[in-house]
């Protein structure tokens, strides 16, 4: 059966999150002096290592700097307030992102995104890889009041396109939110490798760049963009 809809993840799958969030701390420490107390590279070393790949939430991160550090002047919910109006300007896709769902819209192929996280927030960054005009439907957990693995989401997503699952592939980055999970209601799962996570097992393809996408998607004809 052909392809007829495509469904993505956000962070880790089209948005390079580990660079994004790189530019944004240290963005953000040039901009609070209150930071300097400590060395730029030990702060940002810190900060990543907090985040946990963005399964920890920054009001956890800041806290945790700030007593760490001996941080003074500064309160966490005013830096956590500053992570969700700047972050986006600090995202950055995947190589190849723009030409590979350009690819797949010309095919006539749908194309949707599925985000756990805040509503706005992961909107608004998903705003910022200029790209929401390919899409067709976009679900964000907490809009939707479901989350992955959720199978619920992943329906609704389907229903919202129109396509059964078995006419449909996830990609994502995640082993078991993203791939074990689109499995399980039906889809075939692509994996966009992630150094963070173990490799996931139940992929029924593994792809290292998103123009890998276009062999295992699209017709002949369409491999040549």
């Amino acid at each position: 059966m052909s392809i007829k809809a495509i469904l993505f993840d956000l962070d880790g799958t089209l948005l390079d999150r580990d660079s994004s969030l790189l530019s944004f701390v240290r963005d953000q420490y040039k901009r609070y002096p209150e930071f300097q107390v400590v060395e730029e590279e030990v702060f940002v070393q810190r900060f990543i290592e907090l985040d946990q790949h963005g399964y920890v939430w920054k009001d956890k991160v800041y806290q945790q700097l700030i007593e760490e550090f001996s941080i003074q002047n500064l309160d966490w919910a005013s830096l956590l307030d500053d992570y969700m109006r700047h972050f986006q300007r600090h995202c950055i896709g995947f190589p190849n992102l723009l030409s590979v769902l350009t690819a797949c819209k010309q095919q006539g192929i749908k194309i949707a995104l599925i985000s756990n996280g805040v509503g706005q927030f992961q909107y608004d960054n998903f705003k910022a890889l200029h790209i929401e005009h390919l899409f067709d439907e976009v679900l964000i957990s907490e809009w939707e009041g479901l989350r992955k693995p959720d199978p619920a989401i992943f329906t609704r997503a389907l229903r919202k396109l129109g396509v059964s699952a078995q006419q449909a592939v996830f990609v994502g980055d995640h082993p078991d939110t993203d791939v074990r999970a689109s499995r399980d209601v039906g889809m075939k799962a692509v994996w966009k490798r992630n150094p963070h996570w173990e490799r996931a097992k139940w992929a029924d393809a593994v792809i290292d760049d998103l123009s890998e996408l276009l062999s295992l998607a699209l017709p002949d004809p369409a491999r040549q963009h």
